[in-house]
Parts: C-alpha cells; sequence; structure tokens
C-alpha cells in the first residue's frame, strides 16, 4: 500500500473543520436557499475551471464518457444535497439541520453490505452511537412545530444525497487525481443548481455585496478547502469512517453557531454532541486497525 504524502486523517481534520462554517455562513447570506448554493457551486467552478485547465487538462481530456457521466450524476446529488440542506436552515436550527443532514454513516452503514464493504464490530458500533447522539440533537425540535419538522425532513434528503455523492466520489477516484474529479462534480452541480433555482422561479441577480461575499466564503472555505479535502480523504480511508468522522461537523457547527449567532445549544445538543465524540473514536479505532492490516499486506 502507497503512503500517502499528506496524512489521510489530518485532511479529514481540516475538511470537517471548513464545512462547520457551512451554516453560519448560510444565515448572514441574506437570499433564497437555491440562490446561494448556486452561487456557492460557481464560484467554486469559476475558481476551479483555469486551475484545473493549466494542472490537468491531458488528464481532463483522457476522461472517458462513462467517468464523465458518473461525475455529472455525483454533481447532481450534490445539488440536490446543496437545495435540500441550504432550505431546511429556513425551518430550523443550525445544530438539528446540521446534524440531521450528517446522517449519513447510518446510511451508508446499512448499504456497505450490499456493496461488498464489511463494516468491522467497533465501526458499527461507533455509528451506532454518532447517530444516536445525532437523534439527541434533533429531538429539541419536536416542541417548535411542524416548520422545524419540514426543515428535519429536508436535512434528511439532503443526508440520503450526499450518500450517492459520495459512494460515486469513491468509486471515479480510483481512477481520477482529486482536481480532474472536482472540476466536473462541482461545474455539474452550479449548473443544476442554476436550473433548479430557474425552475423555482428563485432569481440569481440582485443580491447585495455581503450577500455575494458569504457566498464566496462558503466557495474558498466549506466547499474548495471542505468538501475537497473530504473527497481525498475516500482515496485512503474506508466510506463508512469518512462519513462518521463528517459527524464532528454538527458539532463544530453548535459551537460556531453559539459563538457567532448567540444560538444557545440545549443540554441534548451538548449531550448528543459528546456522543457524537465518543461514536467518531471507536470508528477511528476501528479503522486504524484496517489500515495496519492493508499496510501489512502490501
Amino acid at each position: 500500500m502507497i503512503r500517502p504524502r499528506i496524512n489521510p486523517y489530518l485532511a479529514l481534520v481540516i475538511g470537517v473543520g471548513a464545512a462547520s462554517f457551512a451554516a453560519v455562513l448560510i444565515r448572514w447570506a441574506q437570499a433564497p436557499a437555491l440562490a446561494i448554493a448556486a452561487y456557492r457551486l460557481g464560484f467554486s467552478a469559476v475558481i476551479l475551471l483555469p486551475i484545473a485547465g493549466w494542472r490537468a487538462r491531458g488528464e481532463l481530456r483522457a476522461v472517458s464518457r462513462r467517468d464523465l457521466a458518473l461525475a455529472v450524476l455525483s454533481g447532481f446529488f450534490l445539488a440536490c444535497h446543496f437545495a435540500l440542506w441550504i432550505s431546511s436552515l429556513e425551518y430550523t436550527t443550525v445544530a438539528s439541520s446540521v446534524v440531521l443532514v450528517s446522517t449519513n454513516p447510518l446510511w451508508m452503514g446499512l448499504v456497505s453490505p450490499l456493496l461488498g464493504a464489511r463494516v468491522g464490530r467497533r465501526m458499527a458500533v461507533g455509528i451506532g452511537v454518532s447517530v444516536a447522539g445525532g437523534m439527541l440533537i434533533g429531538l429539541g425540535d419536536l416542541s417548535l412545530g411542524s416548520a422545524a419538522l419540514l426543515g428535519d425532513a429536508l436535512a434528511l434528503g439532503g443526508a440520503w444525497a450526499v450518500l450517492g455523492y459520495f459512494l460515486l466520489g469513491r468509486d471515479l477516484q480510483r481512477r481520477l487525481s482529486l482536481l480532474a474529479y472536482v472540476t466536473p462534480v462541482y461545474t455539474s452541480a452550479a449548473v443544476f443548481l442554476v436550473l433548479f433555482a430557474l425552475l423555482a422561479g428563485v432569481p440569481l441577480v440582485g443580491y447585495s455585496t455581503q450577500t455575494l461575499f458569504m457566498c464566496l466564503l462558503l466557495a474558498l472555505g466549506p466547499q474548495l478547502v471542505g468538501h475537497s479535502s473530504i473527497n481525498w480523504s475516500l482515496r485512503h480511508l474506508s466510506p463508512a469512517f469518512v462519513t462518521v468522522a463528517t459527524l464532528g461537523e454538527p458539532v463544530g457547527s453548535t459551537v460556531l453557531s453559539l459563538v457567532l449567532l448567540g444560538e444557545v445549544p440545549p443540554l441534548a445538543t451538548l449531550a448528543g454532541g459528546a456522543l457524537i465524540l465518543v461514536g467518531i473514536y471507536l470508528s477511528l479505532q476501528e479503522e486504524r486497525a484496517r489500515m495496519r492490516q492493508q499496510s501489512s499486506l502490501g
């Protein structure tokens, strides 16, 4: 097994940390959800395209039609993820939205055996503990009414969409470099989000400088640093572990929403965050054992 030049655990920590800022930046961007998502991916594509044209032009030209189609499909799932999740923030709290959209470890654990991937005992326990923590955080929304429950449902839909995005990304990155993968994915996601906004009658012009700046920060931080680092870690870490580790995002987002938005988390949120961290730790032990075994074999 070839040892990566960058520690994949460090890349994953950086990615999750950068992604944790997304919910706060979205709250500061005063625009409809689909417009924010379209600008986020649009700015990302505008930044990536000239870099990819310089550094990965030959590789992109050699991409097969099948892989290009899969990249576009991955972009569609990513667009659906953002459209659903960012919309959920209009109805429910940052903590509940981010937790529910991060329940993908549960779904990844359920589908992994169908894909031929083994989920070990400690990983399974880690998934269960983390998801239990997420459910504990979300319980507070039961007292907030039907609007909050609608937001919860949208966030859950975002979790299902990101599962397809992660699985396709894992497959494509076996054949493509990170730059050759994220460029068509982010670009196609931007196109899909523009189409979603137009079909929904959401205007894409006329927003304030502050809103556009927040969308640019979303592109630079949570998208290009956050999502790209998480995508890169999928080359070296199992999808089950990566999806569990992304549950660190709701913990970070809850802390940031407290400090920057003044959203005081209830006791259930703090307890749920602690469970999530325990689940990540248990999953980490399983992942380290898996990587040691692979190193010994290759």
